[in-house]
């Protein structure tokens, strides 16, 4: 039976000496100091290119869109999806105390799993802003209001919140009886399944339920969405604008195919097909690499984006 939210708060408390190691990164010194440049660069980048981007949208009146609402969404996700990861392994690189509180771990977990959904479901909301930009043209700033943009939004960070609290808990439920040290470079469910000495059967259940419910039912939708997409450009009879149509919609390809591949060799991979190393280069690309190429991704293909840059911020 799972505790309430209180009561587990009360065991975290409780519990405040309790420590998990975490043993994602070499000893050897060399490789320390390529994994510490390493990340602050992809950091950096991140923070930068994320925050660059959400400034040229607002500084241009002509990208303030549904499409660029949803972006500069996508860009606080990154932010604050790296920033919950990463400054933790810098400093776990530089330190010899690799350590990290119960409550510390917990909360980690908690933001990266919210976070990692939110991109989810903002890919998904995207991927229909595209749909009803391409299918229905004419009706475009009817259906997609500022209210149902907020409103899209909010939802999205609701479900997301509340579906990670149930993980959380569940996870520092089960039994670490043998060990705690953590073989991974942050605090992550499959990690601590994998380490764990209780019986994980529901939990990897509830995992991959879950899963299905945010990652790959809005896979499906964004899929589904492409088809009708796919559809309505065949119907173009110029190459040129089958073109046109197509190229708004090649940015946020290649970041769901980045992603959400990321996503899916990680948590609907079977327990038994489990791979310590694989899961930890899976998570740092969805978690540190990803963040840091989605801004990248949109700007380089944008003229909007690139043409504001050397207009307000290079000249």
């Amino acid at each position: 039976m799972i505790n309430s939210p209180l009561h587990v708060l009360e065991m975290f408390n409780q519990s405040s000496s309790s420590r998990f190691n975490l043993l994602g990164l070499s000893d050897a010194p060399y490789l320390k100091v390529i994994g510490f440049l390493a990340f602050l660069a992809m950091y950096l980048i991140t923070l930068l290119a994320n925050l660059l981007l959400i400034v040229v949208v607002n500084v241009n009146p002509k990208l303030q869109t549904p499409m660029y609402f949803f972006l500069i969404n996508l860009s606080f996700v990154d932010i604050f999806l790296s920033s919950t990861v990463v400054p933790k392994i810098l400093i776990n690189t530089l330190s010899k105390d690799k350590s990290i509180s119960l409550l510390e771990c917990a909360i980690q977990m908690h933001f990266h799993l919210t976070l990692g959904s939110i991109e989810c479901l903002i890919l998904a909301i995207m991927a229909y802003d595209r749909f009803v930009a391409i299918c229905k043209p004419l009706h475009y700033n009817t259906i997609m209001s500022r209210k149902l943009c907020v409103s899209l939004a909010t939802v999205s960070w609701i479900i997301s919140f509340v579906n990670s609290i149930f993980h959380v808990i569940y996870t520092f439920q089960m039994s670490f009886c043998h060990s705690h040290d953590v073989n991974h470079f942050f605090c992550e469910v499959p990690a601590f399944i994998l380490m764990s000495c209780s019986d994980t059967w529901l939990h990897e259940v509830t995992m991959y339920i879950s899963a299905g419910i945010v990652a790959s039912l809005s896979f499906f939708f964004i899929l589904i969405s492409y088809i009708h997409i796919l559809a309505t450009i065949l119907k173009i009879s110029s190459t040129h604008g089958r073109y046109k149509a197509l190229s708004t919609c090649a940015s946020h390809i290649i970041v769901v195919t980045v992603y959400y591949g990321n996503i899916m060799i990680l948590y609907l991979r079977p327990h038994s097909q489990s791979s310590p190393d694989m899961d930890n280069i899976v998570s740092v690309l969805y978690s540190a690499v990803t963040p840091m190429l989605n801004p990248i991704i949109y700007s380089v293909r944008n003229k909007d984006v690139k043409g504001t840059i050397r207009k307000n911020l290079v000249n």
